[in-house]
């Protein structure tokens, strides 16, 4: 079984000559992408605990407002492909490999507002490793095109259907929905997400399977 610290060394590997490397990982909604990239962000910040060599920069932050949502008739889908700012992810993973600025401000999303905010994650010039994650950055269709040019590596989590229906239903439960309606978001919005990225599993550059991710520390 593939271990994190077997995962750690093939992130370390894709930094070389000291040029900033870019990891992605993706996965249905539910599947570990957050839990797997915190944990692999806390072991390899050990690497070096005196510099912030490695960063961990979400896809979600790139969520539209709600306000957004409503005014374009998508508000029942949240978390659907054409509900987020393809083009403006791509554009922040563009300037994160050029690697020209002192400081980078990502945003972040707030699971307790269920919005994005601005300028909350600082990436520093001395980040090597950035690690990013995200339902869609496989996703051969409009503007999310623009984003696996810009991934050295995609790493795809293959978590058992079951299990991750279970811990997306607790998830939108812990957030505020009734049983009932969570599960109806999970079976409805969410699948339909969930088919849609299952579709690029075979674009991976590695698949994570469940054994390895049910060993991570949520």
């Amino acid at each position: 079984m593939t271990t994190l610290h077997d995962l750690a060394a093939r992130a370390r590997s894709l930094v070389r000559d000291g040029h900033r490397a870019v990891l992605g990982i993706t996965g249905s909604p539910g599947a570990g992408k957050s839990t797997l990239a915190e944990n692999l962000v806390q072991l390899l910040r050990q690497d070096r605990p005196a510099l912030d060599w490695v960063a961990h920069v979400p896809m979600d932050g790139f969520h539209l407002a709600d306000v957004e949502l409503e005014r374009l008739g998508r508000r029942d889908r949240k978390g659907a492909p054409d509900t987020f700012d393809a083009a403006g992810y791509a554009a922040l993973l563009r300037r994160l490999r050029q690697d020209e600025d002192d400081v980078i401000y990502a945003p972040a999303f707030e699971r307790d507002l269920e919005q994005p905010i601005a300028g909350s994650i600082p990436v520093p010039r001395t980040a090597r490793l950035i690690v990013t994650e995200g339902n869609y950055l496989l996703l051969h269709d409009g503007d999310w095109t623009r984003v696996r040019p810009e991934l050295d590596e995609v790493w795809y989590c293959d978590l058992d259907e079951d299990e991750r229906v279970r811990r997306l239903v607790a998830r939108h439960e812990r957030f505020g929905k009734e049983h009932d309606a969570a599960v109806a978001w999970v079976m409805g919005t969410d699948q339909r997400n969930a088919t849609l990225v299952t579709g690029t599993r075979t674009h991976a550059d590695l698949v994570i399977s469940d054994p390895t991710l049910r060993t991570l520390k949520a």
